[in-house]
């Protein structure tokens, strides 16, 4: 058959079945041939190593026990009597060696003279204790195997050691001598084996003719699925006119019997007409013919047209269910279409009540005329439903419909009753379907009033789908049909609950988002300041606007945030930072750089030691979560800090990856100040550098984020200046009014960045609330400095804070005049609180303890703490300052006034 399909044949085709089995034949006689031969080797090897066993244990222990053996051993010269007789006894027995030893393994006796007196090498541990010992070892003359017996006395005493070895190679010699013979008679059995298999394998090639197994396997699976498989009938018919071939469904569509095998065609039956085309053979293309009910097409070609054998084979095709599959298709399509406009108009939002809104409002446009959606209380607030079915209270979230009806309206508090089909449905979790509502088969127990006003409206079918989603139920959407006189059939129910299992998904995911964000919310509003703290040194009034804040409150949480930190001293610090990215990561570690801000805060650090404390903070932070598999850390986030000094009227600040804050003059004028430049933090590698500035009474200092002067409709350069010439026109408002103008005049509706914005307008404290004295470092002049702040406190008016304030001064004052050096300086100050300060030129911090009884002094610092509301100290570049707090009396303004503070 190779040859009539033009296949050219060869013996050794190897790719054919019978070359395949021809080449796995002969590997595995190969295969059995090489196993029998190594089977021999080895026995013949493990022979070798038992006869060198042997006869290496033999001649030792002749050896051992011959006569003069002992004696010689007992001699003072044992080589000389050991080493003739060891020598004979190896030539005449064919071992390699004969070596007789003490029992400490010293040689007596070797063939190699030099080796004499020298130590044995082997085994000689068992001999000693009276045993033979053998092993295998690998010497100088190659393997070989020795033995080791020992030499005993008439007492059984071991008095010296006799060794014989013999190699392999000389034992291995006479079996390895009838190799030859095994290798001609194992060659002799391969090429008998081999010539059988070849005839073997050349009967097989004539039967399969030459195919190969892919081909073999390819036809017999072809065979099965035209047999059994395909949806088309087959038949093939040889050239005089007899059946060879009907597969399954040739046999259904023409009726035919089970054994039509090798029958001719005109017998089977069938109607003349196809009888007779399919004996003919001729060449038919869908041409139908009746059978029974049936109408067939009928293809029909020969097989001989490329060298087959004679004959035909024709396909029949049912057509009868065309019409049918094509309506049905229609059909599907369709579906198939409103399921996709679905996934393209449901859940366009992450809101949950706008995905009810477009489930209605689709399923209304489609196939309902009415539709609602009722969810559950607790999706409603985007928590997770603890209880499902019709017991739960839902809320009506969605209408749509030509008109109003009798439905329930939305906003609606609904208990499905659990004795109705929609209750027994969400029990359940499955879709009720209510072809006939005239029929009354329980639906209207849910409101008896009611349903009979739905039938007056001409309400007739309903269906109910829950929502379910990850195996709960969130609420349920109903359907229902008016103006449509078809009532919902089976397949609406289906699309339905198609069509409600995505908005589900879409519904459940605006629940869990608005949890998400709700978390997200609350965590950053924990974090950021909530009210203004109590402070004279600014009129300070701020903005936070957080991502796309116009989206009904759905916008993004990011990583913003500022801070107003009261200083001693009638200082106050101003903090605005930004964390790269949005949500519950960003806000997190906004709240971590807060906190080590307000911590390193409390230190009275300068700005530029802050920033690289904060630097090597936020380092750290992101090598931990680097160690631990964290997707995000914190590199990336930047900062401004700034101190204002009421008394001074200076501003110091620095700034990491920050955008540079303005400054408006008294004047109207706004300029950028010249803060150097700091990586952003988490970088590390250059220094923080600050800024000293004198900030006149009623200055603007305005610190804020990128997101007030970035946006994609403009460049930075055009944000900046536009900041610029919005402060500088509006130089002559409030705090708060400067806060509006900005975020007017920059903000988008929908800011694609979270924004923070801070403006101070900076007062001076005035001249007569602040009294300095420079005090000699003299004991004598602790008392002048007492009468000196208690006639200032006379002239404030607070003569009952004399005796604790000259308590505390004398405390500090005589703290430093003993263990600092330089000038000391007093001041006190009269802001929210009477502040006392001492400075002096020495870095060294004074600490609290507890003095002991005996103790002469150590209870400065205890007693300042005691009278003190607040104490601590700051460093300076040429020292310290230590400051105490103390509150005023209740008759005393507690807050800044118009007269005191500009």
């Amino acid at each position: 058959m190779a040859g009539r399909y033009g296949r050219p044949r060869s013996v050794l085709r190897m790719r054919t079945v019978a070359g395949q089995v021809f080449l796995l034949q002969v590997a595995i006689v190969v295969l059995l041939v090489a196993a029998a031969m190594a089977a021999l080797v080895f026995q013949s090897r493990t022979d070798s190593e038992r006869e060198a066993r042997n006869r290496s244990v033999a001649v030792a222990q002749t050896f051992a026990h011959s006569p003069g053996v002992e004696q010689a051993l007992a001699s003072g010269h044992p080589t000389a009597v050991l080493q003739p007789k060891a020598e004979a006894a190896r030539k005449r027995s064919g071992v390699d060696f004969i070596v007789v030893m003490s029992t400490e393994g010293i040689r007596y006796s070797h063939p190699l003279p030099d080796r004499i007196g020298k130590k044995f090498v082997g085994n000689i541990a068992p001999a000693q204790d009276g045993k033979v010992v053998t092993e295998k070892i690998i010497g100088t003359i190659g393997p070989l195997v020795q033995a080791v017996v020992p030499v005993t006395d008439d007492k059984g005493t071991v008095v010296g050691l006799v060794s014989a070895g013999i190699t392999i190679e000389r034992v291995s010699g006479v079996v390895e001598e009838q190799f030859p013979l095994l290798f001609g008679a194992a060659g002799g059995v391969l090429l008998l084996t081999t010539g059988g298999t070849a005839l073997v394998s050349s009967r097989l090639r004539r039967q399969t003719h030459g195919l190969g197994p892919a081909e073999m396997t390819r036809m017999y699976e072809h065979h099965d699925a035209v047999l059994h498989a395909v949806r088309e009938g087959v038949i093939i018919v040889s050239g005089d006119g007899r059946l060879l071939l009907a597969n399954d469904e040739a046999r259904r569509l023409l009726n035919l019997p089970p054994d039509v095998d090798g029958a001719p065609v005109t017998e089977l039956g069938l109607d003349p007409r196809t009888g007779h085309l399919l004996s003919s053979g001729r060449t038919v293309t869908d041409e139908v013919f009746p059978v029974g009910e049936r109408l067939i097409a009928v293809n029909q070609r020969s097989t001989d047209q490329h060298g087959g054998p004679p004959g035909s084979v024709a396909t029949l095709r049912d057509t009868t269910e065309l019409q049918s599959l094509t309506g049905r298709a229609d059909v599907a399509r369709g579906r198939l279409k409103l399921l996709y406009d679905a996934g393209t108009e449901i859940g366009t939002t992450l809101d949950m009540v706008r995905t009810c809104e477009e489930l209605a409002e689709f399923a209304v446009s489609r196939f309902a005329d009415f539709a609602t959606v009722d969810l559950v209380e607790a999706v409603l607030r985007g928590e997770e439903p603890t209880a499902t079915g019709a017991d739960t209270d839902m809320r009506r979230s969605a209408f749509a419909g030509p008109m109003e009806t009798a439905l329930y309206p939305l906003g609606q508090l609904i208990r499905f009753v659990p004795t109705t089909p929609m209750g027994t449905g969400l029990g359940r979790g499955e879709a009720v379907l209510q072809a006939d509502l005239k029929a009354l088969g329980g639906w209207q127990e849910q409101d008896p009033v009611r349903a009979r006003k739905l039938l007056e409206y001409g309400i007739h079918s309903m269906i109910a789908v829950p929502l379910r989603a990850r195996g709960v139920v969130l609420g349920v959407a109903m359907f229902w049909r008016a103006e449509k006189p078809e009532p919902f059939e089976e397949e609406d129910l289906s699309l339905a609950e198609e069509l409600v299992a995505r908005a589900a998904v879409s519904i459940d995911n605006a629940r869990r988002y608005s949890r998400e964000h709700t978390m997200a919310v609350t965590l950053q509003r924990s974090l950021l300041p909530r009210t203004l703290p109590e402070q004279n040194a600014l009129d300070v009034a701020y903005r936070y606007r957080p991502a796309q804040a116009g989206l009904g409150g759905l916008g993004g949480v990011g990583g913003d945030w500022f801070d107003i930190i009261p200083l001693p001293g009638a200082r106050v610090a101003l903090v605005v930072g930004d964390v790269v990215g949005h949500g519950l990561h960003a806000a997190a570690t906004m709240g971590r750089l807060r906190t080590a801000v307000h911590n390193f805060s409390t230190l009275d650090l300068p700005p530029d030691e802050l920033m690289f404390h904060l630097d090597e903070l936020v380092a750290r932070i992101d090598q931990d979560e680097t160690d631990d598999g964290a997707d995000a850390g914190v590199t990336g986030a930047t900062c401004i800090y700034a101190i204002y000094d009421a008394v001074s009227g200076t501003c110091s600040m620095a700034r990491a990856g920050h955008l540079q804050p303005v400054v408006v003059h008294p004047d109207g004028t706004a300029e950028f100040a010249d803060v150097p430049g700091g990586p952003p933090l988490g970088l590390g590698g250059l220094p923080f550098e600050t800024l000293e500035v004198r900030l006149p009474k009623d200055s603007r200092l305005v610190l804020y984020t990128d997101g007030l002067v970035e946006d994609r409709e403009r460049e930075i350069d055009e944000g900046l200046e536009l900041l610029r010439r919005t402060l500088a026109e509006h130089a002559g408002s409030g705090s708060e009014e400067t806060c509006e103008a900005v975020l007017g005049a920059l903000v988008p509706d929908r800011p694609r960045d979270d924004i923070a914005l801070l403006v101070g307008r900076t007062r001076v404290l005035d001249s007569d609330r602040v009294a300095e004295w420079d005090v000699p470092p003299d004991p004598s002049a602790v008392r002048r400095v007492r009468a000196a702040v208690a006639e200032k406190l006379a002239e404030w008016g607070l003569e009952e804070e004399a005796f604790t304030t000259e308590l505390i001064l004398s405390e500090l004052v005589t703290n430093s005049i003993r263990y600092a050096s330089g000038e000391i300086r007093v001041r006190l100050i009269r802001d929210r609180a009477l502040i006392c300060e001492v400075s002096d030129q020495s870095s060294t911090s004074p600490h609290m303890r507890q003095a002991a009884t005996t103790d002469e002094g150590g209870r400065g610092l205890f007693l300042v703490a005691q009278f003190a509301e607040r104490w601590g100290t700051r460093y300076t570049a040429d020292g310290k300052v230590i400051w105490t707090e103390q509150p005023l009396p209740a008759e005393q303004p507690a807050a800044r006034t118009p007269d005191a503070i500009g």
